[in-house]
């Protein structure tokens, strides 16, 4: 009789090979969760600074003086 035959499933390497990616992704996903509800990223006023490309943007279209 064949060894393969006689294991149960867990013992097949193969199974872990399938299984164990889903599986990986599944907690790492739970983690990342976790992560994002305890730290969420603090709120930051409209005013208070201008985002680096709206920044250059503005710059960019900004005729200049001439002297």
């Amino acid at each position: 009789m064949n060894d393969s035959m006689s294991r149960p499933w867990w013992r097949e390497p193969m199974m872990w090979l399938v299984l164990g990616g889903p599986a990986v992704v599944v907690v790492a996903a739970i983690v990342t969760a976790g992560i994002a509800l305890h730290r969420p990223d603090p709120l930051i006023k409209a005013d208070a600074a201008k985002p680096p490309a709206v920044q250059a943007r503005n710059h960019a279209v900004t005729p200049q003086a001439k002297p």
